[in-house]
């Protein structure tokens, strides 16, 4: 649910029947006791499932409908056995039982799915996809694989926080073929977080039957690679799933390790409403009916406490639905917003250095980084840097060197080779309050985790309000004959997505800089740094809180002739490219260094266009498509008629990076070719 967002509608009162949501019990000594009001939310959200199905028949209804019936005996169980005061929990579409038990009233999920005025996320999540940030439940993304590595994360933010927590997450039968599962798996395992992964096995993702997905006996039995213990459960029998599963829980809790429970699930209905399940045979429906744990526990409940009693309490139950379904279908059609602007929380943690005013002579641009790394983790009690290689080691680049020794393993973490569950590890930490710094060896490596950081670091704020304050490092760029898969510049390819900030610093200041702003934003920021400026460049620094000016365009020299619009490590070689045009050919040529990718700061460059009526954007990235051409496209549309000249601009062929070192120069702009291009363009508009 959006934390900025509740709708001031007088909701029905809930049934007493529905007020208690919790029989979590370290000793749950008569589970009998609690399966009445198991049944209750079991039957609450089989019916809301089927209404839901209804009322998207008729239209009223929008989105990709994934209904719940048959997984109510698992969902409920798990969502009355957890702690809801410090849990976390990543709910899949078919939990509705357990959306409804963790998260407020049964209206804002109605108006969720009706994406009207009420609903709580503004209706911009989708309509399952919702979950309940302020209370530890993360909203999940189609992309099911990714969404484990964040509930780790959440809880590991939890212990750091002295809570006693365990996650929960959840994954289907289909779902456990991606690799993102293993990832996540393999990692919890290895720094002994207690995550429960549930695999619900309904033998089928989608229509394709399981097996095509696997060829073992159990996927219960796949925890054994990790170390991990394993049960197996049957969706058909409740009183056991509530007695295992709050044996699991307990035992987790306390050894503060993984866990892997599988349980196998029915799938009453379609993979979605659209689904007219034509795949499945007779016989499989009819058993999958027979083994229908709302109906054996309803009939067991019958017996036991008479006809009336269970009767009674779905009546209550329905009239209590049909209210809410008449109330939330009232709600008025969700008004327009500004978009954009909530793209980004554009809030600061206001990270402050106690060293201010203090000079540190001669670092190297990988020394400046580090040392911002010293005041992070040395002034923050919610930073962790992690990443493959950065401990004993110090990282590809030695940015992390020494931090391993100076802060230990719970701030500086040797990950799995996984960037993806890295990423998402990072994201769940994110979300629960800590501040991680995330270490790619190569920039190239983080398309391996594209899906966690554009799909769902880069979308979480706008899609449930909660912030996700992390760094993600990325060393990038040419020129050291490293090949195409460590020399990438692929900064257009994050800028491209919506709610990621960009940093892309061209001194040893700025590093540091960029590095202390990129911590302090409460948004997601990639810092992207040129290897060649590692060991290539020298400066000063002074520390300072006024690390946020690095958000702004720098002006680096002033000219007459043409605004020349660089960043990162080109900025260096149009330093010397200006001097060279204007002592050999009097071209008096304004440089500005955007820093900032994204947002960007276009203001000096307006300013400089006007003075100059010339635009020349210098980039390594490959010319085609790069973001040059978005800032030229920008430019050009607001001062089309200051401008004296087409557009000049200067990027790397469009090829693959190649590997030798006269290719190399070949494809990446130099200084002598940079020189020539714009001799040639200035004498052409002479």
């Amino acid at each position: 649910m959006h934390p900025n967002y509740r709708p001031n509608i007088p909701y029905p009162d809930t049934p007493e029947i529905l007020n208690a949501r919790s029989v979590s019990n370290n000793n749950l000594q008569n589970v009998e006791s609690a399966l009445p009001q198991i049944y209750n939310w079991m039957y609450l959200s089989r019916r809301t499932d089927d209404r839901l199905r209804d009322l998207f028949r008729q239209g009223l209804v929008y989105g990709t409908l994934a209904g719940g019936q048959g997984n109510e005996g698992l969902a409920a169980p798990i969502g009355l056995l957890l702690d809801r005061e410090i849990d976390v929990v990543c709910f899949s579409h078919r939990n509705l039982a357990g959306h409804l038990i963790w998260s407020d009233h049964l209206c804002d999920h109605l108006c969720q799915y009706m994406a009207n005025a009420g609903s709580p996320t503004l209706g911009r999540e989708g309509n399952v996809h919702h979950g309940d940030p302020l209370n530890r439940s993360l909203p999940i993304i189609s992309h099911l694989g990714p969404l484990l590595s964040s509930v780790m994360g959440g809880v590991d933010s939890q212990r750091r926080n002295g809570e006693k927590a365990i996650g929960v997450c959840f994954i289907g039968d289909g779902a456990s073929s991606t690799g993102d599962v293993h990832e996540t798996m393999n990692f919890a395992a290895v720094l002994e977080i207690p995550v429960v992964f549930f695999i619900e096995n309904n033998e089928y993702a989608y229509s394709t039957p399981i097996s095509e997905q696997y060829t073992i006996e159990s996927l219960a039995s796949r925890a054994d690679a990790y170390g991990m213990a394993a049960t197996s459960l049957d969706i058909s029998e409740t009183q056991s799933i509530v007695s295992e599963v709050n044996r699991v829980f307990s035992e987790v809790r306390e050894s503060g390790k993984p866990a892997v429970v599988e349980v196998k699930t029915l799938r009453l209905r379609g993979h979605a409403a659209y689904d007219t399940c034509h795949y499945l045979t007779d016989g499989i429906i009819e058993g999958w009916k027979k083994r229908d744990a709302n109906q054996i526990l309803r009939a067991s409940l019958i017996e036991k406490l008479g006809e009336d009693a269970v009767l009674d309490a779905e009546c209550t139950i329905n009239a209590y639905l049909e209210e809410c379904i008449k109330v939330s279908l009232a709600q008025p059609p969700i008004s327009e917003q500004d978009l954009e602007a909530d793209q980004f929380s554009n809030a600061f943690h206001g990270f402050q250095c106690k060293q201010e005013g203090l000079e540190v002579k001669n670092l190297t641009f990988a020394q400046a980084l580090n040392h911002a790394h010293k005041l992070i983790l040395e002034e923050s009690d919610k930073a962790i840097v992690m990443g493959q290689d950065i401990a004993t080691y110090g990282g590809a680049f030695k940015v992390t060197d020494e931090l391993y020794d100076k802060f230990g393993r719970e701030k500086v973490i040797n990950t799995p080779l996984a960037e993806s569950a890295t990423v998402g590890y990072g994201i769940g930490l994110a979300f629960n309050g800590h501040r991680p710094v995330i270490e790619f060896q190569f920039a190239d490596f983080a398309t391996d985790a594209t899906s966690q950081i554009c799909l769902n670091a880069g979308t979480f704020y706008f899609r449930c309000g909660a912030k996700i304050p992390m760094v993600l490092r990325f060393p990038g760029g040419g020129g050291l004959t490293f090949g195409s898969f460590h020399s990438q510049e692929i900064e257009a390819l994050y800028i491209h997505f919506p709610g990621l900030k960009v940093l892309y610093p061209s001194t040893v200041q700025d590093a540091f800089d960029c590095m202390l702003a990129a911590y302090d934003s409460d948004d997601p920021v990639l810092l992207f740094e040129h290897k060649a400026l590692y060991r290539g460049l020298r400066g000063d620094i002074v520390i300072n809180n006024d690390h946020n000016r690095v958000w702004q365009s720098r002006l680096v020299r002033e000219g007459l002739v043409a605004t020349l619009v660089s960043y990162g490590h080109l900025v260096t070689v149009c330093e010397k490219v200006c001097a060279y045009l204007e002592d050999e050919y009097e071209y008096s040529i304004e440089l500005i260094d955007l820093r900032s990718l994204k947002p960007v700061d276009l203001d000096p460059i307006r300013e400089s266009v006007r003075k100059t009526g010339r635009l020349i954007m210098v980039h390594e990235a490959r010319r085609n498509t790069g973001f040059g051409a978005e800032v030229v496209s920008q430019i050009v549309e607001e001062l089309f008629f200051y401008m004296e000249a087409p557009p000049l601009r200067i990027g790397s062929q469009n090829v693959p990076v190649p590997f030798a070192g006269p290719l190399e120069k070949q494809y990446l702009p130099t200084k002598e070719s940079i020189v020539q291009d714009i001799i040639n363009w200035l004498e052409h508009l002479s």
